[in-house]
């Protein structure tokens, strides 16, 4: 058995995991801003699935969060759950439950959640690729994690769109302090920035998403730059390490008629042939979090 933990800024969410990776069982509970309080909901929450079946060794238990998080898992950088900064967290989860913890960045679980029994099982590579209000990247190879020596695989976020065009406007500045930044050009806010700057109004990506589905010609015209700024950032991951599957995830990511435009902008920003690399819309959606979290511990054989 195996429990995952998804740790957001503003709700928990944890699993049990049967050895088929079905859902033995479910919990839900907010976020702490106390670094105690936070250990101790968390602990009480895998306790609580450890109960469900009588007479089973403890599960292993994997967590995931929305930050870097160094090899040892004891070292987390997450601006959004400033109580876990400096803190060694999977230290004193582990002796507080009294059994081994592993500690990942949660789009790192969210690619192995797709390549262990999600849209990209069984592939030799594959890249998650998260796009909501930020944008976040994992790499699977052979069927383990790549996290790096800094925690930092994957993190393509921080990366500049490439091939900037007029259509992207002037560069918007990302939260890091950088301007260009794929997490301020092509998350939510980056598709609604865009929307203002071309149309004067505001909206949230879902509502742009929606218009320009339902005919609206400014909102459609803003999704086709959207999108092509979207290929052109996965062009450069391709080229970078050319990976067997793109997973997409993510509210941006899930985006109507996102995936279907592949094959044309895989043409235009390829290296003048297809793109080798499927891209796929990922199997678990929401749960791919939670789940590979759980998956931490050993993926099955």
């Amino acid at each position: 058995m195996r429990i995952g933990i998804d740790i957001g800024g503003s709700k928990i969410a944890a699993e049990r995991l049967a050895a088929d990776g079905s859902c033995r069982a479910a919990r839900r509970a907010a976020t702490p801003a106390d670094y105690a309080e936070m250990l101790e909901v968390v602990a009480a929450m895998v306790d609580g699935l450890d109960g469900i079946d009588a007479g089973v060794p403890p599960a292993s238990v994997g967590v995931g969060v929305p930050g870097l998080v160094r090899a040892d898992g004891d070292d987390v950088w997450a601006v959004n759950l400033p109580c876990l900064q400096g803190r060694p967290f999977r230290s004193d989860l582990a002796q507080r439950l009294g059994r081994s913890v592993a500690v990942a960045n949660d789009a790192h679980c969210f690619a192995l959640s797709e390549a262990t029994d999600g849209a990209a099982a069984g592939a030799s590579s594959v890249f998650g690729a998260v796009i909501g209000t930020g944008v976040g990247g994992g790499l699977v190879v052979g069927g383990r994690l790549v996290s790096g020596v800094s925690g930092a695989c994957g993190e393509w976020g921080h990366l500049p769109l490439p091939w900037r065009t007029a259509a992207d406007g002037p560069a918007h500045r990302c939260g890091c302090g950088r301007d260009g930044c794929l997490v301020a050009e092509i998350s939510g806010r980056g598709l609604a920035a865009r929307y203002a700057a071309a149309t004067g109004r505001t909206a949230d990506a879902t509502t742009i998403a929606a218009r320009a589905a339902a005919g609206d010609r400014d909102a459609a015209a803003v999704v086709a730059t959207f999108h092509d700024a979207v290929g052109r950032a996965l062009a450069l991951v391709v080229r970078l390490i050319d990976p067997a599957v793109i997973v997409l995830g993510g509210t941006v990511g899930r985006m109507p008629g996102l995936i279907a435009e592949m094959p044309r902008l895989a043409e235009r920003h390829g290296l003048g042939g297809p793109w080798p690399a499927r891209v796929v819309a990922a199997r678990h959606g929401a749960d791919s979090g939670v789940r590979g979290a759980a998956w931490l511990g050993g993926v099955p054989r």
